[in-house]
């Protein structure tokens, strides 16, 4: 039985144009190799002086403008990964603005599937992840305060807000 993984012929072919060592190498090779990728050197923490409770290091916002489960859900794991990598190391927030704005009212009027409610829910009362609302999305809706979830944050521009909380250092993250 052949120990083979290229097929002879194709390890002919490939020798006009591949160095013999490394030839020989890859028709003797009988396990699979794995890739193992490096950490980039500038993205690793380095030691903080910050005490737990104090400000956080970090800020990012996040655009949500689609009532799309699949970008809800890829955002939100988004989100928890930061969350679990920081800690309470990280401020949160999340502007949502057109169609994004059903995730935060007391009755949406597109579909929202019920975990990524209840996750958004869970992130604004367990992470202090804040979820701000644009005021012209609920104007163009007719949606007063006592449309929204308890937990949600207005102003007047979503998209002001997003500009504004980079001036205050929140780095921006969009899909």
């Amino acid at each position: 039985m052949s120990r083979f993984l290229i097929p002879p012929f194709f390890i002919a072919l490939v020798s006009l144009f591949v160095s013999p060592a490394l030839l020989a190498a890859t028709a003797n090779s009988t396990t699979d190799s794995t890739i193992q990728l490096k950490r980039v050197p500038e993205l690793q923490d380095p030691p903080s002086d910050r005490f737990p409770g104090d400000p956080a290091e970090h800020k990012a916002v996040y655009m949500w403008n689609q009532a799309d489960a699949a970008y809800h859900t890829s955002i939100l794991n988004s989100i928890q990964a930061m969350i679990r990598k920081y800690g309470d190391n990280v401020e949160i927030a999340v502007v949502a603005i057109g169609p994004g704005i059903h995730v935060l009212s007391q009755k949406p009027q597109r579909p929202v599937e019920s975990l990524t409610y209840e996750r958004i829910a869970s992130f604004a009362k367990d992470y202090n992840v804040r979820w701000i609302a644009c005021g012209n999305t609920m104007n163009s809706l007719h949606w007063t305060d006592q449309d929204m979830r308890p937990f949600a944050e207005y102003t007047e521009v979503g998209a002001a807000a997003l500009m504004e909380l980079q001036e205050e250092g929140f780095k921006l993250l969009v899909w």
